[in-house]
C-alpha cells in the first residue's frame, strides 16, 4: 500500500494522534516537511491519502510552498485521493477549492464546544455524536466551498468542518496530544497573552484536566478517522 502522506508546515505542528491512530490500524505514512525545506511533489497518486496539518502562517502569505500545495490539493481531488486538513490544512483545502480564508471576528484558543450539523453527510462522520469539546488555536476562518456541505461549528466560528465526498477540512484540532498541548501553551504564550478575548484561554485553564480531555476528543478523532481511512486509495 501507498503511504499516507502527512505535510507538516511547522515544527511543533505535528501529526500528534493522527499517526497514533494510523500506526494503530497499521497504516503506512511518511512527513514530508515543509518546515524543513522539502519539496512539494506534483503528483497526489504516490500517496493513497493526504494530510495537512496545522502551522502559525496564513494561507494568504506570499510563501514559496503554498501555490505548489494548492496545486497537489486540486491534483488530489481529480485523482480520487482522499485529503484530510487540520486548521491551515482545512483553510488550505478550502482555498484549493476557490473559498476564501478570512480574519475571524474572534481568535479561539484553548478548549471549545462544537456542534455537529444535524444533516445526512455529518452523521456519516460522526456518527450519533451531537456535540463534543475540541481544540482550537486559530485567529482565521474559512468558507465553504462550491459542492462542499459545512458539518461543524462553534458559536465563535461559523465554518469549524466541512466534507466533500470522502474529503475533510477541519479548523478545529482533534488531532492533539499532551505533548503538544503543552508545547504550544509554551511557544504561544505571548500570543495568548496579546489575545483578550471570549475565546482565548490562558494555559493553566487549558492544561487543566487534560487527559479527561484528551480521552474524549480521541473518542471523536476515531470515529472521524476511520471514516477518513474507508477511502484510501488501496
Amino acid at each position: 500500500m501507498k503511504p499516507i502522506g502527512i505535510f507538516r508546515h511547522f515544527p511543533t505542528e505535528g501529526p500528534g494522534y493522527f499517526a497514533t491512530y494510523l500506526e494503530r490500524c497499521g497504516l503506512p505514512w511518511r512527513i514530508i516537511p515543509i518546515d524543513a525545506g522539502a519539496c512539494v511533489p506534483e503528483d497526489a497518486s504516490q500517496f493513497s491519502g493526504i494530510a495537512f496539518m496545522g502551522g502559525p502562517m496564513s494561507v494568504n502569505d506570499s510563501l514559496p510552498w503554498i501555490d505548489p500545495v494548492l496545486r497537489l490539493i486540486r491534483h488530489s481531488f481529480d485523482r480520487d485521493v482522499p485529503v484530510i486538513g487540520h486548521c491551515l490544512g482545512g483553510q488550505l483545502m478550502a482555498k484549493a477549492l476557490g473559498a476564501a480564508v478570512t480574519c475571524s471576528a474572534y481568535k479561539e484558543i484553548g478548549w471549545g464546544e462544537v456542534a455537529v450539523a444535524v444533516r445526512p453527510e455529518a452523521r456519516r462522520w460522526f456518527g450519533p455524536v451531537g456535540r463534543f469539546t475540541t481544540f482550537h488555536w486559530h485567529g482565521e476562518t474559512f468558507a465553504v466551498p462550491a459542492g462542499a456541505v459545512p458539518v461543524l461549528s462553534s458559536t465563535l466560528c461559523e465554518h469549524q468542518a466541512f466534507v466533500l465526498d470522502k474529503h475533510l477540512a477541519l479548523q478545529c484540532h482533534v488531532e492533539m496530544t499532551a505533548e503538544l498541548v503543552a508545547s504550544w501553551c509554551r511557544s504561544g504564550a505571548d500570543e495568548i497573552s496579546a489575545s483578550p478575548g471570549p475565546g482565548v484561554q490562558p494555559p493553566c485553564e487549558i492544561e487543566r484536566d487534560m487527559d479527561r480531555r484528551l480521552a474524549r476528543l480521541h473518542r471523536v478523532a476515531d470515529c472521524l478517522y476511520a471514516r477518513w481511512v474507508e477511502g484510501l486509495v488501496r
